[in-house]
């Protein structure tokens, strides 16, 4: 074991063992661990094998806890390597006892191997944790300074579902969680993930696991976590005054979007409309790709429609011209090897659905898709007067028999495919709390406000309501 010291700050723990470390994504990973133990079991990291799960993704892999270490570990050959923080408690300065040990699968709290502890002094690292209301002039400079919050461990995705679930039966498509109290997540919003129920084929994707979420085949997508209702993407307008040149802050189409009602003000819920939806989408795209010629290309990045993909919407939102609300643009080609780009890839404000995501939702006929094409080998070329910025690029022409030939057909199709969902919205508090007004006012705006986006997005071929019963 070897101990390093990056900035005075980031300590670097190298474990080497005699023979090659278990690769990740193996089945007999899950129950393998080290461990680097200070000072007499004062502080210890751990260094453990995970199965799959919402946390480790989809293969086995290794992953760290301990006080100051960062989760992720990097595995090469025989070395396993941990970063993170000086230990609180620990002194810099201190003389302390290191060691490691193993544990083998299925044995805990049984060392199989544990080296001799060895003696190190701590005289080159320091924790560089301090309180704000500590802090004094002389104290600085500080290169950085940030501040971290700790809030409560959210329910498990499935643990979620299968509550549902239990409690009031198999008939919601798409769950989503809003909670009254803060969620960790540096987004205050939250990914999507789910077993993909409906028994649907020719969309890149297959049902996984439905048992896993106590479902019998109704149940399709969630939220992975609750979203904090005190953040923006549960308010039901952006903060009053507040003025943003970014195109990607809702904030920015205030005018815009106001004008087109009595009281000035944009559609209710747009950045929630603009969540949902994107989420709840994911049910069926971004996973397709096309067959040209001889040549597979990728349409998605694996979740979302690459930049290139000219993707506009069949039935706007509330904007005369839409990108798709799974990713894309709208661009505009300008017979010279350049292209223009109307709208992006960024999902605000609310957008709807391309051609291309309804016949994937079983909404429109493959015929009802117009030949688009995607735009390869981007190179930025200015802007035009409008501030819409140009690119040069390469253009290949895709129709929907592309997508089909890559994919095979969408099953159901059009003339059997399910046109009625259900959202579960699920209003989440701690133990023994019962929800805020705020948390019930939102969560039913937004309920309101997802059922009129819907039917408006997908031109009334579609309805959706939100009916616990």
């Amino acid at each position: 074991m070897a101990l390093t010291v990056t900035g005075g700050v980031l300590l670097k723990a190298t474990l080497e063992t005699r023979g090659p470390v278990l690769p990740e994504g193996g089945n007999d990973l899950a129950g393998v661990t080290y461990r680097i133990v200070f000072g007499q079991r004062s502080a210890a990291w751990t260094v453990r094998g995970v199965a799959p799960s919402d946390e480790a993704g989809p293969r086995s892999r290794y992953m760290a806890a301990g006080p100051g270490v960062a989760q992720s570990v990097t595995v090469d050959k025989n070395t396993i390597v941990a970063h993170g923080i000086l230990p609180p408690g620990l002194r810099p300065g201190a003389k302390i006892l290191v060691y490691a040990e193993t544990e083998a699968s299925g044995k805990p709290s049984n060392p199989a191997v544990r080296m001799q502890a060895q003696s190190i002094t701590l005289t080159s690292v320091r924790n560089p944790e301090i309180h704000f209301a500590t802090v004094k002039p002389e104290d600085g400079p500080y290169p950085v300074a940030f501040e971290s919050f700790h809030y409560l461990t959210t329910p498990k995705m499935r643990d979620l579902a299968c509550t549902v679930i239990k409690s009031l039966g198999d008939k919601f498509d798409f769950p989503v969680y809003y909670s009254d109290f803060r969620v960790d997540n540096q987004e205050a919003g939250t990914p999507s993930d789910g077993p993909l129920g409906g028994k649907v084929t020719g969309i890149g994707q297959v049902e996984p696991g439905l048992d896993t979420y106590c479902t019998a085949g109704r149940f399709q997508w969630e939220f992975i976590q609750p979203v904090y209702v005190g953040s923006i993407q549960a308010q039901k307008q952006p903060p009053a005054g507040l003025i943003d040149t970014n195109t990607h802050n809702i904030a920015t189409y205030a005018r815009q979007l106001g004008e087109r009602s009595r009281d000035g003000q944009m559609l209710p819920y747009n950045y929630a409309m603009s969540q949902v939806a994107h989420e709840m989408g994911h049910r069926w795209s971004a996973f397709v790709s096309a067959k040209v010629g001889s040549e597979t290309i990728h349409l998605g990045d694996g979740a979302h429609w690459v930049q290139g993909l000219q993707a506009p919407v069949a039935f706007p939102y509330q904007r005369p011209t839409e990108a798709s609300a799974m990713g894309g643009g709208v661009w505009q080609d300008n017979f010279d090897g350049t292209f223009t780009q109307l709208d992006d890839n960024y999902y605000v404000p609310a957008t709807g659905w391309s051609y291309l995501d309804l016949y994937l939702m079983g909404l429109i006929s493959a015929q009802e898709v117009p030949d688009f094409f995607i735009l390869r080998n981007l190179e930025p070329a200015g802007k035009d007067p409008q501030g819409h910025p140009i690119y040069r690029a390469n253009r290949t022409k895709i129709t929907i028999q592309d997508v089909i030939a890559a994919e095979g057909p969408r099953s159901p199709d059009v003339s059997h495919s399910q046109r009625a969902f259900n959202t579960g919205m699920v209003a989440v508090v701690e133990h023994g709390k019962q929800p805020s007004k705020e948390l019930i006012e939102r969560t039913n705006g937004i309920r309101r406000q997802w059922m009129e986006y819907w039917w408006r997005t997908t031109g009334g071929r579609s309805t959706m309501t939100t009916n616990p019963r």
